[in-house]
C-alpha cells in the first residue's frame, strides 16, 4: 500500500466532507479553514493529480455554471482504494500515537 503524504491525506479527508461539493476552491478553503494558514491553488492541485494517478481519487467534470461565465467545474470523489489508503494511514496513525506517552509529549515542552 502507497502511503499518503500529510496534504493527500487532508485533501482526500475534504473531500468526503464536502461530498458533491469537492472541487479545487471548496477544497482549499476547507484545508485553509482548518489549518489556519492561506493555500495556493497549486498546493492544492498537486496533490489532487498525485491522488487522481494514485487511484485514490475520480475527477469528473460537473455542470457549466453562470457564476463561473458557463465554465463548468472539476469535481472529485474519493474511490474504493482512496477510502482504503485513509483506513491505512489512520491505522497507522492511532498505533503511533498509542505507543507514545504523556510523558514523552511532556519531555518536548521542557526544552
Amino acid at each position: 500500500m502507497k502511503l499518503l503524504s500529510r496534504i493527500e491525506e487532508m485533501v482526500l479527508l475534504s473531500i468526503l466532507k464536502l461530498e458533491d461539493n469537492a472541487y479545487g476552491v471548496t477544497i482549499r478553503r476547507l484545508i485553509s479553514e482548518v489549518t489556519g494558514k492561506r493555500w495556493s491553488i497549486g498546493a492544492i492541485y498537486v496533490p489532487l493529480e498525485r491522488l487522481e494517478h494514485k487511484g485514490f481519487v475520480e475527477s469528473y467534470t460537473g455542470e457549466p455554471t453562470e457564476m463561473r461565465g458557463g465554465r463548468a467545474k472539476r469535481m472529485y470523489k474519493v474511490t474504493r482504494e482512496g477510502f482504503k489508503a485513509l483506513e491505512e494511514i489512520k491505522r497507522l496513525h492511532k498505533a503511533l500515537w498509542e505507543s507514545t506517552s504523556d510523558w514523552a509529549l511532556d519531555k518536548g515542552e521542557s526544552k
